[in-house]
């Protein structure tokens, strides 16, 4: 492992999805996960997310609409508040949730928007 890779990767990891959501994830980690975290975090986070030639916001997009044609609402739910760190508007994500709707089709559209309004509405509540 390229430990300073990782570091990055880390760093840049907890800054998109937040620390606690990151520690939580390798608070539980195991002998049988422990590889796995370490590669996502090195390789995912650190060597693609690390690079400087897409910024941040634009790889938060593209995220959002590769995970909701692959339908994987979990991870979409995580990469949209991501998205807002990330510097992305709601006027920007509508935008992007229309673009899945008519790239990916009307009911990865519908989920992509039951699961952005849904965080958008806790944020408000927050508020």
């Amino acid at each position: 492992m390229d430990k300073q890779l990782y570091e990055t990767g880390l760093r840049i990891r907890k800054e998109v999805l937040g620390t606690e959501y990151v520690d939580r994830a390798i608070g539980a980690t195991t002998d049988f996960n422990r590889h796995f975290q370490e590669i996502v975090t090195e390789y995912c986070w650190g060597g693609v997310w690390g690079s400087e030639a897409l910024p941040r916001k634009t790889r938060s997009m593209l995220n959002l609409c590769m995970l909701a044609a692959l339908n994987r609402p979990q991870e979409f739910e995580v990469h949209f508040r991501g998205a807002l760190k990330n510097g992305c508007t709601r006027e920007e994500l509508r935008d992007v949730l229309e673009q899945i709707t008519i790239y990916c089709g009307v009911p990865a559209g519908v989920e992509a928007f039951r699961i952005g309004r849904r965080v958008l509405d806790e944020l408000d509540k927050a508020k």
